[in-house]
């Protein structure tokens, strides 16, 4: 088996995800062959050398469906040989676009590829998709569906997290993000989006509310409440888990997930590639793995395929430096962190989509590079990254500095 390299990795600020929102009149396309181009001018690349592009996207539907992928490789300009691929497997569709082009590389079927993903949220909607899991009544009523949003009310209930933990986490999360911009941590992978005739529509990340204060969040009102009540899903999760009295809803628009756009791309490639285009590696892939889990809550994939991965990689916790997981919610990240007893000091150490926001289909290649570039920052060594999925999914993904 050969090893597979990350020689480079760029993304484009997030955009709020609302019509207002700087990135709107940017379609997916354009959006990820703005990012598929500046990773390749910024290597000099000869694209005759990649195999293929896998981009992940969460609501391959309309202008983000029909292959997405291949439209933005002729779109930015790469050689008409290069393939392209996309890949759906819910929020953690990049991360799996960037293993599967890992694992062509590892079996010796490509030399080079980019994985990545894309997704315009303020174009689309969450749910454009649909299929079976929520539109099926047969299929819906026999997984006791209910929204990403009860599951993590239902983790926050089950584990016991108060209101006030999950508003503290997000508070730390803006803190972190803020940090992290004003000390320019972001600078080497942001890719400024521009619009038709040139001109930069944004280059920072626009969802973010540095001055965010507890009392703010405290004053949110639950986001799920209604759903869950006047919508019967809060009855559906409690026929999954008759243990639970009432589903204590503490998560509101400040401690989930931001809706943005955003799109970004990882250059993975054997040694030769590397050779031949005259570029280092930065990190190496360890082992990935991907993992279902219980589809009510749907989001608490994260530990079980973090401690998968690293029994793959030959790993413990404690030969990782740093952690990276998704915040789609803050009790998905609390409930990651007890189950690996982790220092918060070494998870999501520069903030995360609750702070910055969370392009559905573009955030596992955007975690996976922000952590890289931590680790070459502080000078360590090797990172995991994680998200949890819709329908009960979860991959990670290990990579190690070269």
């Amino acid at each position: 088996m050969r090893e597979a390299y990350i020689y480079d990795h760029v993304r484009s600020p997030r955009g709020k995800g609302r019509a207002d929102g700087a990135l709107h009149e940017v379609t997916a396309v354009q959006l990820a062959s703005q990012v598929l181009k500046a990773i390749s001018d910024r290597s000099e690349l000869d694209t005759t050398l990649l195999d293929d592009v896998v981009l992940g996207c969460a609501q391959p539907v309309g202008e983000q469906g029909g292959n997405i992928a291949r439209s933005a490789v002729l779109v930015a300009g790469y050689d008409e040989s290069v393939a392209g691929v996309q890949m759906h497997r819910f929020c953690a569709s990049a991360l799996e676009a960037v293993n599967t082009a890992a694992a062509h590389i590892m079996a010796g079927q490509s030399d080079a590829a980019v994985g990545g993903g894309v997704e315009c949220m303020s174009r689309t909607y969450i749910g454009a998709d649909s299929g079976a899991w929520s539109a099926d009544p047969w299929v819906s009523y026999h997984s006791y569906f209910a929204p990403q949003g009860i599951g993590a009310d239902m983790i926050a209930t089950l584990d016991g997290y108060s209101r006030a933990d999950v508003d503290n986490y997000a508070l730390e999360s803006q803190r972190r993000a803020a940090a992290a911009w004003q000390g320019k941590r972001f600078a080497n992978a942001i890719v400024p989006i521009k619009d038709v005739i040139g001109d930069v529509l944004l280059d920072h990340d626009e969802y973010m509310r540095p001055n965010t204060t507890f009392e703010q969040l405290a004053g949110l009102k639950p986001a799920f409440t209604a759903l869950g009540e006047k919508g019967g899903f809060d009855t559906i999760a409690q026929m999954r888990y008759p243990q639970i009295e009432a589903v204590n809803h503490v998560h509101t628009g400040g401690n989930s997930s931001g809706i943005v756009d955003g799109a970004a791309a990882v250059l993975v490639g054997n040694d030769d590639f590397g050779k031949a285009s005259g570029l280092k590696p930065r990190a190496r892939f360890r082992a990935f793995s991907s993992i279902g889990s219980e589809p009510t809550i749907m989001l608490t994939a994260p530990a079980d395929v973090a401690n998968k991965a690293l029994k793959r990689a030959g790993m413990t916790k404690a030969d990782i430096d740093l952690f990276e997981i998704n915040e789609a919610f803050a009790s998905v990240v609390l409930r990651f962190m007890r189950a690996l007893d982790l220092d918060p000091e070494i998870v999501n150490v520069n903030g995360g989509a609750i702070a910055m926001g969370h392009p559905l289909g573009a955030t596992g290649a955007m975690i996976l590079g922000t952590v890289l570039d931590e680790l070459e920052r502080r000078d360590l060594n090797t990172a995991l990254i994680t998200l949890c999925a819709g329908n009960g999914l979860g991959t990670a993904t290990i990579i190690e500095r070269v």
